[in-house]
């Protein structure tokens, strides 16, 4: 009797472990860091760098964990753009072009886009925009709505994120 009672309570223990390292699990992966990897995999694959490749000297594309996107491009002649915008904003995209190159078109509740320009021949600029345009190459339809989706979820996590921080912001919005 007492190696079955032993065994039970050895049962129960692994069990209860087992349980427990499965829900922590859950806990420690954030859908929203995934997301944001995902898409900034995407776009690091499909950007097409033969877009402006004549005046084009580098660029810079980062998604954050934290919803941020954030494009700068560097010219040839010094030029450099930057363009930043939060997740939570976005309102829909659009693409133009086809499967082989086009332009993805992400769009803003209003002028939500933070568009800075340096070492430009009018001066440095700061202004508003409701859409980033990012240049890609060899993209299906299919690739093109999963990454919406992504995006659309991100911004929900976000939002959810956002309510919980401050459950008065949810008001404002």
């Amino acid at each position: 009797m007492k190696k079955f009672t032993q065994f039970i309570k050895t049962c129960f223990f692994l069990t209860l472990v087992l349980v427990f390292f499965i829900s922590s699990a859950f806990f420690l992966i954030d859908p929203l860091e995934d997301d944001a990897d995902f898409v900034q995999n995407m776009l690091g694959k499909h950007y097409d760098e033969q877009f402006t490749s004549s005046q084009l000297q580098s660029y810079e594309l980062s998604i954050t964990n934290n919803g941020f996107c954030r494009y700068k491009r560097h010219y040839k002649n010094g030029k450099i753009e930057y363009f930043a915008f939060n997740f939570i904003k976005f309102r829909d995209a659009d693409f133009i072009g086809g499967s082989t190159r086009g332009r993805l078109c992400l769009r803003t509740d209003e002028d939500d886009v933070i568009v800075q320009t340096y070492k430009d021949r009018n001066g440095d600029i700061d202004s508003m925009a409701s859409s980033l345009t990012i240049p890609l190459k060899q993209v299906e339809p299919e690739d093109l709505n999963i990454l919406v989706e992504k995006i659309r979820l991100m911004r929900v996590a976000l939002r959810k994120q956002q309510t919980r921080v401050s459950p008065g912001a949810s008001m404002q919005q």
